[in-house]
């Protein structure tokens, strides 16, 4: 008997118990649409970071008064903080930093600022950041109209500034927002560029933020103890090491370190913690998995209750299909490929489920839509493998059967 023939037994035998079926492919979709919809939105995850980490560039780090602390899964410790890197501070380590690489400052001069122009006003959720004219490189922003802050303006604290994609379009519309006036909570500033659309990433959204010149945030600071970031852009990758020992001995200097003393400052290459974030994700990718795997397990032996269900019930039928002829391998290649077909069928629905309800958290975390082509393959190949491994026994009992005692049954 041909595999068409088996395969079109299968699907009559299936369609004669329709309900039973679709509870057990049922179970074997929700299994894999616990698996395929994580990992799914793992990677959506994953993509969406290292474009974000790409735009900012590879080839930089950071000094700061405290590490990132980030942490998923793992003990629950603060990130320690030093003293706060003063303005001097960071301005000295930029004029004395000799190497080819290119060195920012910033800080957060405000947060949950309201902007206001003419009559229109927006919510107090506006961040209000100091940078240098190095500021909008290090950040991976791009300019879609006007100019970028020149050092003299940051130098003399000017009342220019650059606003968010997001923030022009609340408060201007249609209208150019070029040369006009806003007022910053207490402070007008005059808008002389206004940044490409970017999005939130790693909990800043460049869209709706003002900034302004670093003396400038200096001036309007709400912190009364704020610490600047400093950082540091690297031509070539090979380098990297190298300027990170030098601006490590360099900021030490400046923080007047004794030889024996820690560095009481962290620096953090900006590709570190992206892999810092992917190694903390494996361990949701693992609780994926398991949750998934247990779920099939689960499914399978379901599914070989219904396959010794359908042996039983359809005794008679295989006695009458030995008694003309058909030897045990066609038995059982019939009732391990009715296995298989009901696992596709749930694989099927459970991988299109999990392809959307992933891509459908990605997008509303703004990531984008992938279709992730090795867990479509892996998943119809883990149901090959359930439907070989769930109906093998009921297929073997199936193939034994003694074909006088199954024409006597019942």
């Amino acid at each position: 008997m041909t595999y068409t023939e088996n395969i079109r037994l299968a699907m009559h035998s299936i369609k004669s118990n329709r309900l039973r079926t679709m509870l057990t492919a049922l179970i074997i979709a929700i299994g894999l649409t616990a698996l395929v919809g994580i990992l799914t939105t793992l990677d959506a995850v994953k993509k969406s970071m290292t474009d974000a980490f790409s735009s900012m560039g590879a080839n930089s780090f950071t000094i700061r008064n405290r590490s990132g602390g980030i942490r998923i899964g793992g003990p629950g410790q603060r990130a320690k903080p030093f003293a706060s890197i003063r303005y001097e501070q960071a301005l000295q380590f930029k004029d004395s930093l000799n190497t080819p690489a290119t060195v920012s400052v910033s800080v957060r001069a405000s947060q949950g600022a309201t902007v206001k122009y003419n009559s229109v006003k927006t919510n107090p959720n506006i961040n209000v950041q100091a940078i240098d004219e190095n500021g909008l490189q290090a950040q991976g922003l791009d300019l879609t109209l006007g100019r970028n802050l020149s050092k003299s303006e940051i130098t003399t604290g000017s009342n220019n500034c650059i606003i968010g994609n997001e923030l022009s379009t609340t408060l201007f519309k249609k209208e150019s927002p070029l040369d006009k006036v806003i007022t910053v909570g207490n402070t007008r500033l005059k808008v002389i560029g206004v940044l490409a659309a970017k999005g939130s990433s790693m909990g800043n959204n460049s869209d709706r933020t003002v900034f302004v010149p670093l003396l400038k945030g200096k001036q309007i600071n709400t912190n009364a103890d704020p610490s600047y970031t400093i950082t540091v852009i690297v031509p070539d990758n090979s380098m990297i090491d190298n300027i990170i020992g030098e601006s490590t001995a360099e900021f030490r200097n400046i923080r007047k370190l004794k030889i024996k003393q820690e560095n009481n400052f962290e620096i953090t290459k900006s590709d570190a913690v992206a892999q810092t974030l992917f190694e903390n994700l494996s361990f949701i990718a693992i609780g994926g998995v398991a949750i998934g795997a247990i779920t099939l397990i689960g499914a399978s032996i379901g599914l070989m209750n219904i396959m010794l269900v359908s042996v039983t019930e359809r005794t008679r039928e295989i006695g009458v299909r030995k008694a003309i002829g058909a030897n045990p391998a066609t038995i059982r290649k019939q009732f391990l490929i009715e296995a298989v077909v009901i696992c596709l069928m749930g694989g099927a629905l459970g991988i299109l489920l999990g392809i959307g309800l992933g891509n459908a958290i990605s997008l509303l975390m703004g990531g984008s839509f992938i279709v992730p082509w090795l867990f479509i393959i892996g998943g119809f190949a883990l149901c090959v493998l359930v439907g070989v491994v769930s109906g093998y026994y009921p297929a073997k009992k199936a193939s034994k059967l003694d074909p006088v005692e199954a024409l006597r049954y019942e």
